[in-house]
């Protein structure tokens, strides 16, 4: 009897669990955070990026991308051709402008934070103690000039 009961309450939880359904791709495009896959940076150790929408490098195509720096890590003084529109997701991320690194002047922006960076300025971020997590979106043609302490690009 013990058995037959165990067995019908297993039967009738089944029941109450909805069914997990697949969303059609013409309907819409989802990425669970366990499919992000990050790639590391060829210039910056320590930075890597997913791309979760579109090409950066495609004129006139919108882009979303995720860059994930790992504790201590920074940018390069650089500037980009397009505006680029940043949320924070995970952990402080601190930015600094101008063509000299000097990281005791930064301004930290924490999870939930937001931040445009206007095309053609000059600027550099990264993490100091922990991980972070940004998400960038644009539209293409994306790309990064790094400059030289006077505010040149880099040959």
């Amino acid at each position: 009897m013990k058995t037959i009961l165990i067995a019908v309450t297993i039967a009738a939880l089944a029941m109450t669990v909805p069914a997990l359904a697949e969303q059609p791709a013409d309907v819409m495009k989802i990425t669970q955070e366990a499919d992000i896959e990050f790639i590391p940076s060829k210039t910056t150790p320590g930075l890597a990026q997913a791309v979760l929408l579109g090409n950066p490098g495609v004129p006139g195509q919108l882009y979303v991308v995720r860059n994930k720096f790992s504790p201590g890590t920074f940018s390069q003084p650089h500037f980009h051709p397009e505006a680029r529109y940043i949320q924070v997701l995970k952990g402080t991320w601190w930015l600094g402008s101008g063509p000299v690194q000097d990281l005791a002047k930064t301004t930290p922006v924490k999870a939930g934070g937001f931040v445009v960076h206007h095309p053609g300025k000059i600027h550099w971020d990264g993490a100091k103690d922990e991980e972070t997590i940004i998400q960038i979106t644009g539209i293409g043609p994306s790309g990064t000039t790094r400059v030289d302490e006077t505010g040149q690009p880099k040959k």
